[in-house]
Protein backbone atom coordinates (compact mmCIF):
# COMPACT_ATOMS: atom_id res chain seq x y z
CA UNK A 1 0.00 0.00 0.00
CA UNK A 2 3.00 2.55 0.80
CA UNK A 3 4.37 1.82 -2.98
CA UNK A 4 1.20 3.37 -4.39
CA UNK A 5 1.11 6.54 -2.01
CA UNK A 6 4.89 7.24 -2.89
CA UNK A 7 4.77 7.32 -6.57
CA UNK A 8 1.71 10.14 -6.78
CA UNK A 9 3.17 11.97 -3.77
CA UNK A 10 6.12 12.50 -6.47
CA UNK A 11 4.26 13.07 -8.88
CA UNK A 12 2.36 16.07 -7.19
CA UNK A 13 5.72 17.64 -6.24
CA UNK A 14 6.93 17.61 -9.71
CA UNK A 15 3.59 19.09 -10.66
CA UNK A 16 4.17 21.43 -8.03
CA UNK A 17 7.60 22.68 -9.28
CA UNK A 18 6.82 23.05 -12.83
CA UNK A 19 3.95 24.99 -12.07
CA UNK A 20 5.77 27.28 -10.37
CA UNK A 21 4.53 30.95 -10.98
CA UNK A 22 7.42 32.99 -12.67
CA UNK A 23 6.54 36.83 -13.47
CA UNK A 24 8.78 38.86 -15.49
CA UNK A 25 10.09 42.29 -13.88
CA UNK A 26 9.45 44.17 -17.20
CA UNK A 27 7.39 43.78 -21.04
CA UNK A 28 11.24 43.15 -22.45
CA UNK A 29 11.47 40.59 -20.32
CA UNK A 30 8.45 39.10 -20.68
CA UNK A 31 8.73 39.17 -24.94
CA UNK A 32 11.75 37.20 -24.50
CA UNK A 33 10.12 34.44 -22.44
CA UNK A 34 7.17 34.67 -24.84
CA UNK A 35 10.21 34.44 -27.85
CA UNK A 36 12.01 31.43 -26.45
CA UNK A 37 8.90 28.92 -26.19
CA UNK A 38 7.95 26.79 -30.21
CA UNK A 39 4.53 28.31 -30.67
CA UNK A 40 2.87 32.04 -30.63
CA UNK A 41 0.15 33.65 -30.96
CA UNK A 42 -1.57 36.65 -31.09
CA UNK A 43 -4.63 38.64 -30.70
CA UNK A 44 -4.77 41.81 -33.21
CA UNK A 45 -7.51 43.76 -35.49
CA UNK A 46 -7.69 43.71 -38.69
CA UNK A 47 -10.53 45.56 -40.57
CA UNK A 48 -12.27 46.48 -37.24
CA UNK A 49 -12.51 43.03 -35.80
CA UNK A 50 -10.08 41.42 -33.23
CA UNK A 51 -9.00 37.76 -34.58
CA UNK A 52 -6.83 35.04 -32.93
CA UNK A 53 -3.65 34.52 -34.85
CA UNK A 54 -1.04 32.43 -35.34
CA UNK A 55 1.86 31.77 -38.20
CA UNK A 56 0.68 30.52 -41.21
CA UNK A 57 -3.11 30.75 -40.25
CA UNK A 58 -4.67 31.92 -43.39
CA UNK A 59 -7.43 34.53 -42.60
CA UNK A 60 -10.58 35.90 -44.59
CA UNK A 61 -11.49 39.31 -43.54
CA UNK A 62 -14.08 41.86 -45.18
CA UNK A 63 -12.74 42.99 -48.59
CA UNK A 64 -9.78 45.43 -48.14
CA UNK A 65 -10.01 47.61 -51.17
CA UNK A 66 -6.63 49.19 -51.20
CA UNK A 67 -4.56 46.14 -51.49
CA UNK A 68 -3.42 43.79 -54.11
CA UNK A 69 -2.76 40.17 -54.36
CA UNK A 70 1.06 39.57 -52.63
CA UNK A 71 1.23 42.67 -50.72
CA UNK A 72 2.63 42.67 -47.40
CA UNK A 73 0.54 43.95 -44.18
CA UNK A 74 2.26 45.04 -40.88
CA UNK A 75 -0.43 44.17 -38.36
CA UNK A 76 -0.03 47.06 -36.16
CA UNK A 77 -3.51 46.98 -33.52
CA UNK A 78 -1.87 43.89 -31.39
CA UNK A 79 -4.14 43.57 -28.07
CA UNK A 80 -2.42 40.53 -26.49
CA UNK A 81 1.10 38.36 -27.63
CA UNK A 82 0.91 34.99 -26.21
CA UNK A 83 2.72 31.52 -25.53
CA UNK A 84 1.62 28.07 -23.78
CA UNK A 85 2.73 29.85 -20.50
CA UNK A 86 3.19 33.39 -20.72
CA UNK A 87 0.55 36.07 -22.03
CA UNK A 88 1.11 39.67 -22.32
CA UNK A 89 -1.51 42.08 -22.60
CA UNK A 90 -1.89 45.48 -23.76
CA UNK A 91 -3.70 48.40 -23.12
CA UNK A 92 -5.58 48.58 -25.30
CA UNK A 93 -3.13 47.68 -27.47
CA UNK A 94 0.80 46.73 -27.35
CA UNK A 95 3.45 49.42 -28.81
CA UNK A 96 3.85 48.05 -32.71
CA UNK A 97 7.77 48.44 -31.65
CA UNK A 98 7.51 45.46 -29.31
CA UNK A 99 5.94 42.72 -31.48
CA UNK A 100 6.11 42.49 -35.54
CA UNK A 101 3.53 40.33 -37.22
CA UNK A 102 3.29 40.48 -41.28
CA UNK A 103 0.35 39.46 -43.16
CA UNK A 104 0.45 38.49 -47.16
CA UNK A 105 -2.57 38.70 -49.28
CA UNK A 106 -3.12 35.93 -51.18
CA UNK A 107 -6.99 36.48 -53.08
CA UNK A 108 -9.26 38.60 -52.95
CA UNK A 109 -12.54 36.34 -53.53
CA UNK A 110 -16.22 36.08 -52.87
CA UNK A 111 -18.56 34.48 -50.84
CA UNK A 112 -21.59 31.99 -51.42
CA UNK A 113 -24.33 33.20 -53.62
CA UNK A 114 -26.87 34.98 -51.21
CA UNK A 115 -30.52 35.36 -52.14
CA UNK A 116 -32.69 37.93 -50.21
CA UNK A 117 -36.29 37.60 -51.33
CA UNK A 118 -38.69 40.39 -50.47
CA UNK A 119 -42.46 40.62 -50.79
CA UNK A 120 -45.45 42.26 -49.12
CA UNK A 121 -48.13 39.98 -48.23
CA UNK A 122 -51.79 40.74 -50.89
CA UNK A 123 -49.76 43.13 -53.06
CA UNK A 124 -48.39 41.15 -55.77
CA UNK A 125 -45.00 42.92 -54.46
CA UNK A 126 -41.73 40.30 -54.88
CA UNK A 127 -38.49 40.91 -55.62
CA UNK A 128 -35.26 38.84 -55.22
CA UNK A 129 -31.56 40.23 -54.92
CA UNK A 130 -29.04 38.39 -55.20
CA UNK A 131 -25.47 38.92 -54.41
CA UNK A 132 -22.01 37.63 -53.73
CA UNK A 133 -19.83 39.28 -50.52
CA UNK A 134 -16.64 40.26 -51.09
CA UNK A 135 -13.78 39.07 -49.25
CA UNK A 136 -9.68 39.13 -48.94
CA UNK A 137 -7.92 36.30 -47.47
CA UNK A 138 -4.37 37.07 -45.49
CA UNK A 139 -1.49 34.10 -44.84
CA UNK A 140 -0.17 35.59 -41.30
CA UNK A 141 3.44 35.20 -41.50
CA UNK A 142 6.15 34.30 -38.14
CA UNK A 143 5.42 36.67 -34.64
CA UNK A 144 8.46 38.03 -33.77
CA UNK A 145 8.61 39.72 -30.62
CA UNK A 146 11.66 42.92 -31.12
CA UNK A 147 14.50 42.97 -28.42
CA UNK A 148 14.58 46.58 -27.34
CA UNK A 149 18.33 47.93 -28.15
CA UNK A 150 20.45 47.79 -24.76
CA UNK A 151 21.40 51.35 -23.30
CA UNK A 152 24.84 51.53 -21.93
Amino acid sequence: MAAFLRPSSLRVAARALHTHPVSPSNPASALSLIASHPSQYVVASVAGRKYLLAPRDLLTVPRLNDVKVGDVLALSDIHEVGSREFTLRGNPTIPPDAVKVEATVVEHTKGAMEVIFKKKRRKGYQKTIKHKQTYTRLRIGPIEPVEPPHQS
